[in-house]
């Protein structure tokens, strides 16, 4: 497959337009730069089928459908999963509301022993979960290996921890679980969503149908596995599999009696509409064209890894990703150099593949929907900046990191989330000037800041209508600490004393 990014500099003035600049930089991907191959040896046991998992076993879709879960680094089926109609989701809805007496009576310090439980049991099979994460989503080894899989496990020792001290949370006031809780998770970071949304549930005494994204299921059907392994009583967790059809049945399904839905903006506001008018309780954690603002104070070189964190290593798969950087006038060109040459030295190619920086995309949809924002930045005049390195695998979809100068604030990828690799530079002169252009727009869900500065750290973070604001970081998540936005990136938290409020009445 050849992607709108392979092209030479004339190609890519030819599809631009003839405003269109492409600007390739030079990364031979061999000599000095060259690394040996490190494949990961692991190789989990994967069965050919998997069912829905409903009142704690694995059963065939009633409707006797499947669909394929594919790598996307090679094109090849894994398996085949269950595609969940009405009839499933009504079975695990009844299955949740047949838990549920149960469950809610349990002394609490002993669902906070069986949330321990599912922590430790992902500890122990992190490295499996692991290499299915990276196979089922594309995304390298390393970010699996290292931050989604122990994320996943803290985020249940955390909430395992809750558990009991529930009544300390909310001022002596005695809260009660909420029912049956709707989950619907994307496909950027499966089990690590899956766990931000049923670890508080359960803590705080409901039961759950949890919805994966079509396209990465897996680890989420393994978290099923795992909760039974434990002794998690039956129909307190259900996994139902399948595409948007799947999803709506359970936000429409009147046994549902709290909707918790992590994606695009536009099914978010769908939701809320088939929400609105009901008893259901709702929370959203949706887009966002987060803004990265380095001023010229900043310690320019700790900045650039913070960018390459923020927007590259996740393949800009991170709805908080930092997909606009805002740079003082300044230093744009000292940022800009320095961007460029550590673009060269990520390696693209075999997510398994440990020395791998940057994956494969998810999805032959979404590689065509950052191929077309490409197309638009070129056809807008702005200028594409691309590591003009070794050939990408013939089967696959792959993108190669990149950035765009030369970007004005109407541009498309200016004001749009694009969800890949991909970088708007533009620059300010004065501090006003900046958070004016980093608050123009409709997400807020995330922002970073970069300066040696500390008064000039608070007051720019005071004024950014983001709901988390890294400070000289970015891309760095804790359990205790909640994370969510505003305006049309959602409502609500995740994580933390705020994110249990979701999931009780008081």
């Amino acid at each position: 497959m050849t992607t709108a990014t392979r092209g030479t500099g004339q190609q890519g003035g030819q599809q631009g337009g003839p405003q269109a600049v492409l600007t390739p930089l030079s990364f031979s991907g061999e000599g000095s730069w060259a690394y040996d191959p490190a494949p990961e040896r692991v190789r989990p046991t994967i069965r050919g089928r998997y069912g829905l998992f409903i009142g704690g076993e694995f059963v065939d879709p009633a409707g006797g459908k499947w669909f394929a879960s594919v790598n996307p680094a090679t094109d090849e089926t894994i398996c085949e999963v269950g595609e969940a109609g009405e009839a499933d989701v009504d079975r695990a809805v009844k299955a949740a509301r047949d838990a549920l007496p149960g469950w809610r009576a349990m002394p609490a310090k002993e669902r906070g022993k069986l949330l321990y439980r599912v922590a430790r049991r992902l500890q122990e099979r992190a490295r499996e979960l692991a290499v299915l994460e990276t196979m089922d989503g594309g995304k390298p080894i390393r970010e699996s290996r290292d931050v989604d899989i122990p994320l996943a496990a803290a985020h249940f020792f955390y909430h395992a921890g809750w558990a009991d001290k529930l009544r300390f949370a909310f001022a002596g006031r005695t809260p009660e679980p909420v029912g049956v809780c709707g989950q619907i998770i994307p496909w950027n970071f499966p089990l690590l969503m899956a766990a931000w949304k049923v670890a508080p549930a359960l803590a705080c005494g409901n039961t759950v149908v949890l919805k994966p994204a079509e396209t990465t299921p897996l680890t989420a059907l393994v978290l099923g596995e795992i909760c039974r392994e434990v002794g998690i009583p039956a129909g307190v967790v259900n996994i139902v599999t399948g595409a948007g059809a799947t999803g709506a049945a359970i936000v429409n399904h009147p046994g549902i009696d709290k909707i918790a839905f992590t994606g695009s903006t536009d099914v978010g506001k769908l939701i809320a509409r088939s929400v609105a008018g009901t008893k259901k309780k709702l929370t959203l954690e949706l887009g966002g064209k987060s803004p990265n603002i380095i001023f010229e104070d900043a310690s320019i070189d700790q900045a650039i890894e913070g960018i390459i964190q923020g927007i590259y290593f996740n393949q800009g798969h991170v709805c908080c990703a930092g997909s606009r950087l805002f740079v003082q006038e300044s230093v744009l060109p000292e940022v800009v150099a320095k961007l460029e040459h550590r673009l060269t030295s990520l390696r693209v190619g075999d997510p398994l593949d440990k020395n791998t920086d940057v994956g494969a995309i998810n999805s032959k949809a979404q590689l065509a929907t950052i191929e077309k924002y490409l197309d638009a930045g070129r056809g807008e005049g702005a200028r594409l900046h691309e590591v003009n390195g070794s050939a990408l695998p013939e089967r696959g979809n792959w993108c190669r990191p990149c950035f765009f100068t030369g970007v004005q604030p109407s541009h498309r990828i200016a004001r749009e989330e694009i969800f890949g690799p991909v970088l708007a530079v533009m620059s300010f002169r004065t501090p006003d000037e900046a958070i004016t252009r980093a608050n123009n727009t409709p997400y807020g869900l995330a922002a970073g800041v970069w300066t040696d500065k500390g008064s000039k750290i608070f007051e720019i973070a005071s004024r950014l209508k983001a709901g988390v604001v890294w400070l000289n970081t970015y891309n760095k998540f804790d359990p205790a600490s909640p994370f969510g936005g505003f305006k049309e990136s959602g409502f609500g938290r995740e994580g933390g004393m705020h994110g249990l409020r979701a999931y009780v009445r008081v």
